[in-house]
């Protein structure tokens, strides 16, 4: 049994942010029903839809990746009809999750004061780009809108090729994250309270709470931060490094890891008393840097990892992706897994971080528009064939 298997959710949610931490609920087993308007069903349907090389049946890979294991059932909220299901379900759910702008829940009539009239015990998650209050609440974003304001953006990449939003949407990600994990908090504490809440996630909050340390050294020191690529402003040796194949990392943090470079490089010039401990280093690093390249730059990735795993010296190369999927240690994890596509085959993408000893990952295929309406409707709800088919014949269903 799933750690989350008793857990109903109902998910409104669309793109990458919100399906993103509904996929993490999900994956831990909750019961997710996505709702979505009949017909072409919600947007990111379309991402990739007709794309040969990133597309399995008529399915993205945003949307392959995001809704596996979900159900669909088609509702228009629009509709007086539809809207009566839709309380009828909430009536039975636990959470509802949704990541429209603003304001949208409230003119919808499906925010947390309308549902929880009908079940005290809702939660309500809402990820929105800045929040439900303030200024900018009303404000459009998307993931790199994010990154930019968050501060992110200024320390990634170098004064003179900088800035660069990070290579993964950690603006839409972060949010995501962060309402799965305050929807854990808020279902928690439901079980003291015996009342639900609503969660509400600003992704630009999320960038600002990653900021987290180098915040407090400005507000310590009243410096500001700027890019500095792959080095650190306090470790030295800690960068990249290109070598006869894929480049490799070193992050040197403490004197024993310099010591043991030092000495693995065999360069006398590299060991010189005041390198022994970090103001030499910084002192100098300029010179450290340029000696360390020369070296990295003799040989292949894989011939220094394995002298640098040997002396114990952090590093790692800097895989791609095809590096990266195929690493032994992602795969002994299971971070990589095949998901059904619905049609017999399967479809290879991330696995569940969340390693639980009592919990055993397994995926179903994503659905298609309405897929599960009348098993929903029927199952949960106790509904006849004949009411269904009365709403589909309104168009209140789907």
């Amino acid at each position: 049994m799933k750690a989350l298997s008793d857990v109903v959710m109902l998910d409104l949610t669309h793109m990458l942010s919100g399906p993103y931490g509904a996929m993490m609920l999900t994956d831990l087993g909750v019961q997710t029903i996505k709702v979505e308007p009949p017909g072409k069903g919600e947007g990111t349907r379309a991402l990739q839809a007709k794309d040969p090389k990133n597309s399995r049946h008529g399915m993205g890979s945003y949307f392959l990746t995001l809704n596996r294991s979900k159900k669909s059932v088609g509702i228009d909220l629009k509709s007086a009809e539809g809207l009566k299901v839709f309380y009828d379900l909430a009536k039975k759910a636990d959470i509802v999750m949704d990541n429209f702008s603003a304001g949208v829940t409230t003119r919808l009539k499906i925010d947390h004061a309308t549902l929880s009239k009908i079940n005290p015990r809702i939660i309500t998650c809402t990820v929105t780009g800045f929040g439900e209050t303030g200024p900018d609440k009303d404000r459009p974003a998307f993931d790199m809108v994010a990154q930019a304001m968050g501060g992110g953006m200024s320390i990634t990449g170098t004064p003179d090729d900088g800035p660069y939003r990070s290579g993964i949407p950690i603006g839409d990600l972060g949010g995501g994250i962060m309402g799965c994990i305050g929807i854990l908090a808020a279902l928690h504490q439901r079980e003291r309270t015996g009342r639900g809440q609503h969660v509400d996630i600003s992704m630009l909050d999320a960038q600002i709470s990653m900021l987290n340390y180098m915040a407090t050294m400005y507000f310590l020191s009243d410096d500001v931060p700027y890019g500095i690529g792959n080095s650190h402003f306090v470790h030295v040796v800690y960068d990249s490094f290109k070598t006869k194949t894929l480049p490799i990392i070193i992050a040197i943090i403490t004197d024993n890891f310099w010591e043991a470079l030092a000495q693995l490089l065999g360069d006398k010039d590299l060991q010189k008393p005041e390198y022994a401990t970090q103001p030499g280093r910084w002192k100098d690093r300029d010179f450290i840097y340029k000696r360390v390249r020369e070296h990295m730059a003799k040989d292949t990735t894989e011939a220094w990892l394995e002298k640098l795993r040997g002396a114990r010296i952090p590093c790692a190369p800097v895989n791609d992706f095809k590096h990266a999927l195929w690493d032994r240690q992602v795969l002994a994890r299971h971070m990589v897994v095949d998901v059904p596509d619905g049609r017999g085959g399967t479809v290879k993408m991330p696995g569940n971080p969340m390693k639980l000893s009592h919990h055993e990952d397994s995926f179903t295929a994503p659905p298609t528009v309405g897929q599960h309406t009348d098993e929903v409707l029927r199952g949960m709800l106790g509904m006849s064939e004949d009411e269904v088919r009365k709403l589909r014949a309104a168009n209140a269903v789907g």
